[in-house]
């Protein structure tokens, strides 16, 4: 697909310099660079410039690496790698910080709207969900971005040895964990998940899960077992879901999703029949979408159909398959 690293959180062009991870005296020098930057991040939110005009965050907001913020941070910063014109790029986590008069049920809803401002940081930067801004960064942004924030969320999920049980270590400028007490390293994952634009003829297999706002539809995924390929994951999840056979499998495209550290793998498979039968325990309804009820969800005009989340990789497969450029 030619179009594949136009999705969001593709084609950012970041170079990752992996060979300075290791390197205690090269990132000491890139952390007191004058180019060097540092983007906080609270709960998996990344800090955010907000337009005056717009009302809206729009744009990542670096901070030095000489700010408090930052520098209480520096122990455990990550290194990203460079920017363009190579300035050194690290990520710091701030979630220690308690925000007065938190809304937790805003955190938790499914559209975060909610934003935190720090007392130390400027009127204009505020802490806002990666999902909600993530069409407003650039190429490069959204690449930092996501990287940070799997990046976090893998250290959360994994401080405890996996060999052992003892407490681990960040090291490599947060792309290893290393276990002081087996010696055992371990390293950051990434969930494959197949995301699948099923056809038949000239209509699209579409399914919802429970708690999704009322008329939101999307591509059907799943998760990729131990053992089986894209395209048996492919065939699985589809029948599984929806009772849906499908013959031929191809790769579409791919996108990195922090969410919170899965790699959505998009394909296109041809089903061998319309007739669903789905499985509640798995989504809460599915249905084929004509290309011309899709174009008129798309353009918000349907009764019922809302498209899917702008930015995910299941709006950019649609609307190629939309325009015939899927090629």
């Amino acid at each position: 697909m030619k179009r594949a690293e136009q999705v969001t959180f593709g084609g950012g062009g970041l170079e990752r310099s992996a060979h300075l991870r290791g390197d205690s005296p090269a990132l000491e020098a890139a952390w007191n660079s004058p180019q060097a930057r540092v983007l906080l991040l609270w709960r998996g939110k990344p800090l955010a410039r907000r337009d005056t005009e717009a009302g809206l965050p729009c744009g990542l907001a670096w901070t030095a690496p000489q700010h408090p913020l930052a520098a209480a941070g520096k122990k455990d910063a990550l290194f990203l790698g460079a920017a363009g014109g190579g300035a050194p790029c690290f990520a710091c986590d701030v979630s220690d910080w308690q925000p007065d008069d938190l809304d937790q049920d805003a955190l938790s809803s499914f559209s975060d709207a909610s934003e935190q401002r720090h007392p130390d940081l400027p009127d204009t930067h505020v802490f806002a969900e990666l999902r909600r801004i993530m069409t407003r960064l650039t190429p490069l942004e959204a690449e930092l971005a996501a990287t940070a924030k799997a990046l976090l969320a893998w250290h959360r999920s994994h401080r405890f040895c996996a060999c052992c049980g003892a407490p681990s270590d960040m090291a490599q400028a947060g792309w290893q964990r290393l276990c002081p007490a087996c010696k055992a390293p371990h390293f950051p994952r990434t969930d494959p998940v197949v995301i699948m634009l099923i056809t038949h003829g000239d209509s699209v297999l579409m399914g919802r899960s429970p708690g999704w706002p009322e008329g939101m539809y999307s591509l059907l995924a799943g998760f990729v077992e131990p053992g089986e390929t894209l395209e048996a994951a492919v065939r699985r999840e589809v029948l599984e879901e929806t009772g849906v056979r499908v013959g031929a499998v191809s790769y579409l495209s791919s996108q990195p999703w922090a969410f919170p550290m899965s790699l959505m793998i998009g394909c296109a498979g041809e089903a061998l029949s319309r007739e669903i039968s789905i499985d509640p325990a798995e989504i809460e309804d599915a249905l084929w979408v004509s290309r011309q009820d899709m174009m008129t969800a798309y353009a918000g005009e349907h009764p019922v159909l809302k498209p899917a989340r702008k930015g995910a990789i299941a709006q950019f497969l649609i609307k190629n398959w939309l325009a015939d450029t899927l090629d």
